[in-house]
């Protein structure tokens, strides 16, 4: 049905209303759509660690283990709290969500900060905590090891700080309501990639930190 006015034809707010997707039906859409952007992912992470073996062979550079573990855990823990989170609204608790969210994201600066600030170690820092090196000593001077290692690492980084990002809009609009147990797409994508980029560093911490032969 629709009115007219003038020249011009108006559809009525049934009309509208009938164009509009059926929630189950653009779940599905969007769910389609996350996974392919997935695979095109693993294209570009695929490239990354595939430089790794052909470039380094059957070595690795010497780099901080404490700071490759811890990262790793931390990231682990992470991905826990954001499916506690993505849990919690299904059945309705938005105070878990919330709190699950909000440490997830604080873990995940943790990550960055373990990897980017300390084991890339820019301003060439030094500093040990019960023997233990709080800082790496890759350089830029040390060639293909640092590219392959810098590119890895960043373009996971890059994941993580947009992962963050994600986390954190998604904790906003759960602390304004927008979600329910019936509607929470904003999460399940969220949680979903930030499952994704952590099975990413899965493959990666392995690759750099503990196959291979170090070299200085």
């Amino acid at each position: 049905m629709s009115v007219t006015t003038a020249d011009h034809t108006h559809p009525t707010s049934h009309d509208a209303h009938s164009h509009e997707m059926p929630y189950a039906q653009q779940h599905r859409a969007n769910q389609m759509g996350l996974w392919m952007f997935f695979l095109s992912e693993i294209f570009l992470f695929g490239a990354l660690f595939a430089a790794r073996f052909y470039l380094w062979g059957g070595t690795r550079p010497e780099l901080s283990q404490e700071l490759g573990l811890i990262a790793t855990i931390v990231l682990l823990v992470s991905s826990f709290f954001v499916y506690r989170g993505e849990t919690a609204m299904e059945h309705g608790e938005r105070g878990k969500f919330l709190s699950s969210f909000m440490v997830a994201a604080l873990l995940g600066l943790v990550f960055l900060v373990s990897v980017v600030v300390m084991e890339w170690n820019i301003f060439g820092l030094e500093a040990t905590v019960a023997g233990i090196e709080l800082f790496g000593h890759l350089g830029l001077e040390d060639g293909v090891y640092a590219g392959v290692f810098f590119a890895m690492t960043g373009m996971h980084a890059l994941h993580v700080i947009s992962g963050v990002i994600f986390l954190l809009l998604a904790w906003n609009r759960g602390r304004k309501g927008s979600y329910s147990p019936e509607r929470h797409w904003g999460v399940e994508a969220t949680a979903l990639y930030w499952h994704y980029v952590d099975v990413v560093w899965v493959f990666f911490y392995p690759a750099l930190y503990l196959i291979g032969t170090a070299v200085h």
